[in-house]
């Protein structure tokens, strides 16, 4: 059984020079510290002109192994979270299946507990 991280952020303006900068240096700093290199990481879909309010869109296979999952899925929401940091002003959808992952302006996307010390398993 697989679960997966979907995501989307729109708006009625498209990306600046400068917003598309900013994304591509999370997704390099989020490729560099990605823990496990045989698993995906977060890589937005092909920028779809005909949906140019869709600014940011992918989905993230998370690792089926119990041992991977949290660290991977911290990655991914850390990712994420910065992700909707550097686009000000954009609407976001951020579930994994049915499940809509909570926002927090402190802790940006998590889900409660995710981070207490005691849940690190690496």
């Amino acid at each position: 059984m697989s679960v997966s991280i979907y995501y989307s952020a729109r708006r009625a303006n498209p990306l600046t020079e400068a917003e598309t900068a900013s994304v591509e240096h999370v997704l390099a700093a989020h490729a560099a510290e990605f823990p496990f290199s045989d698993e995906e990481g977060v890589t937005p879909y092909d920028y779809d002109e005909d949906e140019p309010e869709e600014l940011v869109s992918g989905a993230t296979k998370l690792p089926s192994d119990p041992s991977r999952l949290l660290p991977a899925l911290t990655e991914v929401l850390n990712a994420l979270s910065a992700l909707r940091r550097a686009l000000p002003g954009t609407e976001w959808h951020v579930h994994m299946d049915d499940l809509d992952v909570p926002w927090s302006e402190d802790e940006g996307y998590a889900f409660p507990g995710m981070r207490d010390g005691e849940l690190d398993v690496w």
